[in-house]
């Protein structure tokens, strides 16, 4: 098992994962019922994909022994779509430190963003718009 989830009232949840014992928790968000003072479920799927994308770059990084990305930011925004309701974008804007990467450097490392398994576990209709700024 993974984690663990509760739903604690008002439309909030505690999840737990196992291995590690940290706690995050969830909120609804405003436009749907929620008081939107945490991340919502959607925000969490979101955000998942920037930090697998970077994790993976980090990966590839100590593997390959290039330039690491140490310092890398990710911004990230969801769209929501209606009818069903449900995550129809994510734009991930990865913002990379001032250093002398590579063209194949760079190469590698968009490769690795859109290859990770979060980005490939999405549904093929949420448009997944990814922004590099070297």
């Amino acid at each position: 098992m993974t984690s663990k989830v509760t739903y604690t009232g008002q439309l909030r949840t505690e999840a737990t994962h196992l291995q590690s014992n940290t706690t995050i928790y969830t909120d609804a968000p405003k436009d749907n019922h929620g008081k939107g003072e945490m991340f919502s479920p959607t925000d969490l799927v979101a955000t998942a994909l920037a930090s697998c994308m970077i994790s993976i770059m980090g990966i590839v990084a100590m593997k390959e022994g290039i330039t690491p990305v140490d310092g890398t930011i990710a911004e990230v925004t969801k769209i929501m779509y209606s009818e069903p309701r449900r995550i129809g974008e994510i734009h991930v804007k990865i913002t990379f430190p001032k250093l002398n990467f590579t063209d194949k450097e760079k190469k590698i490392y968009e490769n690795a963003a859109f290859t990770c398994p979060v980005a490939k576990s999405l549904h093929p209709d949420l448009k997944q718009v990814i922004e590099f700024v070297w």
